[in-house]
């Protein structure tokens, strides 16, 4: 019933809808990580406009991970937007982690919000936020939570929902990962791959700033969401980026981004071709034969259970995992396959076999 009524709320999530907004892939939504000054504020807005974008965005209220850092000007900024949107005709959007916040925007004339990753992560604050907005018109954008959770991002969604707002997007941008990597925050595309197959109406914008964590990243890191499907970028952008007060090295200046912006190759996803249906059918036929032979290892694996059982021996050999993992990554190497993704999906039939064996041990 649960899950019936939530497929039901989110069937009736519409676009975030801004009348002026280039209704083209990508809405591109831009702006400095911080509002810092009246003047950076302007300046940066200014350029932005010159090069076309039409939603402009800034920090006011800064949560940063450790103290001591710049947490944002505040509600003082909230003037300086306002600004902008007189001054330049565009659309104007920040962050908000809480309901003074949320009472806050609604009392000026701010056009969009969005939730960012760490209030995501605690569903207490988005309940709070959601019952600040409940009834509002206004669009707002949800970040995936820090961790890499799905149901956690979705139910932030779930309570905006809930609360009467229909205007709902999400932003991706990317998740803390312990595995080393060369992004500040590691895309794993699979899970917003997986929202979108659940939920294809809901909007998705790509942080590319955020997940790269360099501004040399931004530019394939946009293309990539592009060709995924994406629906819009999040782009960090500053006048002056090497002087900006927080997250320096991911900003762009407005010019860098609309250039990045015009190589963009957007894929249109509806067409389809023969062939293209024919090398479909191909590999649904591969993943029969891969269903297959998980099956029958998983048979095996069983069989070597009841063994282990038999003898004493624990489930768990470190040694035979090590070897089998090192083993198979270098073999899906030299097969033209990354290691890290072959690494992945050992793990992953290796938990399950130590998951049927432990059944088999428990059996009385």
């Amino acid at each position: 019933m649960a899950v019936s009524f939530f497929r039901s709320a989110m069937t009736h999530t519409e676009p975030i809808r801004l009348a002026a907004a280039d209704s083209r892939r990508p809405l591109v939504i831009a702006g400095p990580c911080s509002a810092e000054t009246e003047e950076q504020t302007l300046a940066t807005a200014r350029q932005l406009a010159d090069e076309g974008v039409r939603i402009f965005r800034a920090g006011l209220w800064k949560p940063r991970t450790k103290p001591g850092g710049f947490e944002g000007v505040g509600s003082a900024g909230i003037a300086w937007l306002e600004r902008v949107k007189r001054e330049t005709g565009m659309y104007v959007a920040t962050e908000i982690a809480t309901p003074h916040h949320a009472e806050a925007v609604l009392e000026s004339g701010i056009d969009l919000l969005w939730i960012g990753a760490r209030t995501t992560a605690n569903p207490f604050a988005v309940q709070e936020i959601a019952d600040a907005l409940s009834g509002r018109d206004i669009p707002v954008l949800v970040k995936n939570p820090v961790s890499p959770d799905l149901e956690l991002w979705i139910g932030a969604v779930e309570r905006l929902r809930n609360a009467g707002i229909r205007r709902i997007g999400v932003i991706h941008r990317g998740f803390t990962s312990i595995d080393r990597s060369r992004y500040r925050n590691h895309p794993m595309w699979g899970i917003p791959i997986e929202l979108r197959r659940r939920f294809p109406e809901l909007e998705i914008f790509c942080d590319p700033s955020h997940i790269g964590g360099a501004r040399e990243l931004v530019a394939p890191l946009a293309q990539r969401a592009m060709d995924l499907g994406f629906d819009g970028l999040f782009v960090e952008s500053h006048c002056r980026p090497d002087e900006a007060w927080s997250d320096k090295a991911q900003q762009i200046t407005p010019q860098a981004l609309a250039r990045i912006v015009r190589q963009l190759v957007i894929r249109e996803t509806a067409t389809t071709t023969d062939n293209l249906n024919g090398l479909r059918a191909e590999i649904d036929k591969l993943d029969d034969r891969l269903l297959e032979l998980l099956a029958e290892r998983m048979r095996v694996a069983c069989e070597i259970g009841r063994c282990k059982k038999e003898h004493g021996m624990p489930v768990l050999q470190t040694r035979r995992y090590e070897q089998l993992l090192s083993r198979r990554t270098e073999q899906a190497a030299e097969l033209g396959m990354d290691r890290e993704f072959m690494r992945s999906v050992l793990r992953a039939i290796h938990e399950e076999s130590v998951r049927q064996q432990m059944r088999i041990i428990d059996e009385k």
